[in-house]
């Protein structure tokens, strides 16, 4: 049978700390070395149950992050091969005999253009993209997703914008990107909207490009973007969904960008950076949801070629 235990601590005249223990009926009077001993007894068990209680809650954290990331992983191998499906590479056809799938290539690209422009259409009707004086665009891939390139032809030939694009850089490993204000000058810049010229020429057209085959300003540009820079950013994704959550290319480019332009705010600015999602019907999942992680931003709203949300 348990006895009962009771403890005292209790202070004398002369300030000097003692302990009593009681155990049944009787009391045993504890030495000063003896306290000390039974206190730290006390506080190495209360840190051992903290540190386990700290450690479960590392663990569970770490096994959400981990099913969340092949969630996530498993979802870009559906949305890339959607994708590549409906918009196959050109390059596909260039070894290619068969007048089937040239035309198949050909339709694609057609399809292609045409829900870019529809897409972007919706964009300048936005009070927000008239209202701003600078915004961060980006400059498409080839092909595989939306377009950009009428699009930006409007934006400095007709609107007028501070055009910020993305540069991440020879060192791909670092995961990192800026967005550099473009260096538009008369000389350089197609100062005209014609979406159905495919001659005209823009300003990033001699830029280099990366492995993505994607133009990036040159390292002799230096007008990097500093919070507060950019009224309006328009974010590209493998997907959207309806609660405005986004997946990307898995790299975190974007999400890293956002939280330096979003750390570096005032109070009275964290409502100035707005952010624009922007895909394909092929990219915005209807009934599906993307697993979001505490690092991941909410896009302030989506836009698709037959969708404002």
């Amino acid at each position: 049978m348990l006895q009962h235990v009771k403890t005292i601590f209790f202070i004398s005249s002369f300030c000097r700390p003692s302990l009593q223990i009681t155990i049944g009926s009787t009391t045993t009077a504890l030495s000063r070395l003896e306290i000390n001993h039974f206190q730290n007894r006390l506080y190495t068990n209360r840190n051992k149950n903290n540190n386990d209680m700290m450690s479960d809650s590392t663990k569970n954290n770490a096994t959400t992050a981990n099913i969340i990331r092949q969630q996530k992983q498993l979802l870009r191998k559906q949305i890339r091969s959607r994708v590549r499906s409906v918009y196959p590479s050109p390059s596909s056809s260039s070894t290619s005999d068969n007048n089937n799938d040239i035309e198949k290539i050909n339709a694609a690209k057609l399809k292609l253009t045409t829900q870019s422009n529809q897409v972007f259409h919706q964009l300048f009707q936005l009070p927000q993209y008239q209202s701003a004086s600078s915004i961060g665009f980006f400059l498409s891939m080839p092909y595989g997703e939306i377009q950009t390139r009428d699009a930006i032809q409007r934006m400095v030939g007709q609107d007028g914008k501070t055009l910020y694009v993305p540069r991440v850089g020879l060192d791909f490993e670092l995961c990192d990107m800026d967005l550099v204000r473009c260096d538009i000058s008369s000389t350089t810049a197609t100062t005209t909207f014609d979406a159905s010229s495919s001659s005209s020429r823009l300003f990033y057209d001699n830029w280099p490009t990366n492995k993505w085959g994607i133009p990036e300003p040159p390292s002799s540009n230096t007008n990097i973007a500093t919070p507060g820079d950019i009224d309006l950013l328009i974010v590209p994704g493998l997907a959207f969904d309806c609660n405005l959550h986004r997946l990307g290319q898995g790299k975190g480019y974007y999400d890293r960008f956002i939280a330096k332009m979003k750390n570096g705010e005032t109070d009275a600015d964290k409502k100035k950076l707005l952010l624009v999602g922007v895909c394909l019907d092929e990219q915005f999942l209807e009934e599906e949801s993307i697993p979001v992680s505490d690092h991941d931003f909410i896009m302030d709203m989506v836009l698709t070629p037959s969708k404002k949300l």
